[in-house]
């Protein structure tokens, strides 16, 4: 009995095989028309990655650009010591003066004088 299993199992596998010759090459064909259209695929795939990768790099080269600024240009000591010297000569005037519009002008005048000449000096130090 079991031989006659053996028998039919090995049958019906092999008459499920295609012996037909113009069938096995239309498969074949079958598969190589498939493996064309992959590579297909792949060659557009790569030529996307490829404009990609030449876009980011213009993308890269213009923020590259973007970044390369002019250093901002700081006060020099002489600068920040008269606005600092007229403000505090200005309120100093104004506070002792009996016409504090007046003692205002003169303190600040006199205030940014003496603040310029110290950044000058504190300038003149630092080179």
């Amino acid at each position: 009995m079991k031989y006659m299993y053996v028998m039919l199992l090995s049958l019906s596998i092999i008459s499920c095989q295609k012996t037909d010759k113009a069938a096995v090459i239309d498969d074949k064909q079958a598969s190589i028309d498939s493996m064309e259209v992959e590579m297909l695929k792949q060659k557009v795939i790569d030529s996307m990655k490829v404009e990609m990768a030449k876009k980011e790099a213009n993308n890269q080269q213009e923020v590259i650009v973007v970044e390369q600024t002019a250093p901002k240009k700081q006060w020099s000591g002489a600068a920040k010591g008269a606005v600092i010297g007229a403000g505090v000569g200005a309120v100093t005037g104004a506070i002792i003066s009996n016409k504090k519009g007046e003692g205002a002008i003169i303190g600040g005048l006199a205030g940014a004088g003496v603040g310029a000449g110290t950044g000058a000096i504190i300038d003149g130090k630092k080179e």
